[in-house]
């Protein structure tokens, strides 16, 4: 009687190890063709279309692996920030920074010029200059790294906007194509400064509708070069490693700023104030439109992208303010500079 309890016993531990195996089998299969199918609605919905059943498959799985790793930060309760799936999904990190982020801050050197705004000592609790018609809708540089243009124009459009009282959006193309005798090199890197030194040396640049973006290098086109829309009269930098000057700056205008933006969270950063962990190997040029401070009382810096309007809070993100570092979150008062008109 004794043998017969124990083969019983051991028959059904047997059916609920088998029952259990397939049901985790079960579960990671569902699991993968749902994410199967998620990959081929994130395909329909941003239009990508692979070479082969290869090169689709490695796409799928880093998808697959970008997926989990959105998931996983965003379950960690009290975060300031979420991120999401966007266009970039089926990139490696490492992909997504070497064809964007192309800033090139180790070529900097250090500033000597004056700070206009050094004595101002009143500034409003907030500011966006989107609100006061400064800043011209969000663009996409797309697989071509010059960041460095589009950060440099946004800041041009704004004190251009500030002096004339007309918004206009100007070209990132022409410096692209025609800014290429120093450090600047089109989508293989470039400084916002130099693109300033070339606008203020060829008298002007012109606008988009002129010379529209096309997002590769191409040859100078000089009958719109020399097409002049709007012009600077110079350019200055915000004292190094100061977020109480970079304030002063932005509270006057948008400015050039320049930041460490190769983590996977700024990747797929989607909403709330940015507090996540990055350094300061600045490699991304951007444009700090603005400042103020979230529903809980965490300030930030207003910072407008050039990843087009399905990256982020429809194209802009808010860093983290007056942190501890006197860099500011990821270096973003390291390297900031603005055109004068």
């Amino acid at each position: 009687m004794k043998s017969t309890n124990r083969t019983t016993q051991t028959f059904l531990v047997l059916i609920f190890f088998y029952a259990t195996l397939l049901s985790h089998t079960t579960s990671r299969l569902l699991l993968e063709a749902s994410s199967y199918e998620s990959h081929e609605q994130w395909m329909a919905h941003y239009g990508r279309v692979y070479k082969d059943a290869g090169e689709k498959e490695q796409r799928s799985k880093i998808f697959q692996e970008n997926v989990r790793y959105i998931e996983s930060s965003n379950s960690v309760m009290n975060k300031a920030y979420k991120l999401a799936v966007n266009e970039f999904a089926d990139l490696t990190n490492e992909e997504f920074t070497s064809t964007r982020n192309r800033f090139k801050a180790h070529e900097c050197s250090p500033s000597t010029t004056a700070f206009r705004y050094e004595n101002v000592t009143a500034v409003p609790s907030s500011m966006d200059w989107r609100k006061k018609g400064a800043v011209t809708p969000v663009k996409d540089q797309g697989q071509c790294g010059c960041c460095w243009a589009f950060s440099a124009v946004a800041a041009m459009e704004g004190i251009t906007q500030l002096k004339t009282g007309k918004l206009v959006s100007l070209s990132e193309q022409e410096l692209v194509d025609c800014d290429t005798s120093g450090q600047d090199q089109g989508c293989e890197g470039g400084l916002m400064d130099d693109a300033f030194d070339f606008i203020l040396n060829n008298k002007g640049l012109t606008t988009e509708s002129n010379y529209p973006y096309k997002g590769v290098d191409g040859t100078c086109n000089s009958n719109e070069e020399s097409n002049h829309a709007a012009a600077i009269t110079g350019h200055e930098d915000v004292p190094a490693n100061s977020e109480s000057a970079l304030l002063k700056a932005v509270a006057s205008q948008p400015i050039s700023v320049a930041i460490d933006a190769s983590g996977s969270d700024f990747q797929f950063y989607s909403s709330g104030v940015f507090t996540g962990e990055c350094g300061t190997e600045l490699d991304h040029g951007v444009t700090t439109v603005g400042y103020g401070a979230s529903a809980d009382g965490t300030k930030y810096w207003l910072v407008k992208n050039s990843w087009g309007t399905s990256w982020g809070q429809e194209g802009y993100i808010m860093m983290q303010r007056d942190v501890d570092a006197q860099e500011g979150l990821c270096g973003i008062a390291m390297m900031a500079s603005y055109p004068t008109a």
